[in-house]
């Protein structure tokens, strides 16, 4: 009867996924509970006291505070998460519309050069006006070697 009973700590490789495991878990937990806070916060459905409460109880007993709120709205978290996640690609494409839209209202350098010619076909600028707004167009630099915007 004198049966000697190993433990993982008598196995160093053992002891190592142990830990490593363990680890594993105690960082999915908190991923866990800052996913429930973040929720908590992105829902609008419930109020402001209902997630002062919900904030409450995941804080003060945060192991029944996670399962039961897992338990109790659990189902629409990931419904949640998709609705912003499109939201913040609907505003993204949005941005990228814009962005593209100025671009093409902008005018080329080719349309300033032909203005300035007609201008200077009227009589409207003198002959060094037109060199020094050529060369501005041209180069996209200003006198003091500084980029111009050409739309102002």
């Amino acid at each position: 009867m004198n049966a000697q009973t190993y433990l993982a700590y008598d196995f160093p490789l053992l002891s190592v996924f142990w830990t490593m495991f363990i680890f594993f878990l105690w960082i999915l937990w908190f991923v866990l509970l800052f996913r429930i806070i973040t929720d908590i916060f992105r829902d609008d459905s419930i109020g402001g006291w209902a997630k002062a409460g919900w904030l409450v109880f995941v804080c003060v007993l945060p192991f029944l505070g996670v399962f039961i709120y897992v338990i109790a709205r659990g189902k629409n978290m990931g419904r949640r998460e998709i609705e912003q996640a499109r939201a913040q690609q609907e505003a993204f494409d949005q941005y990228i519309r814009d962005t593209a839209k100025g671009a093409e209202s902008r005018p080329s350098s080719t349309d300033e050069l032909a203005r300035l010619s007609e201008m200077r076909a009227r009589g409207d600028i003198t002959d060094e006006e037109f060199r020094r707004a050529k060369e501005l167009i041209l180069t996209g630099t200003g006198p003091s070697g500084r980029p111009t915007d050409v739309t102002k």
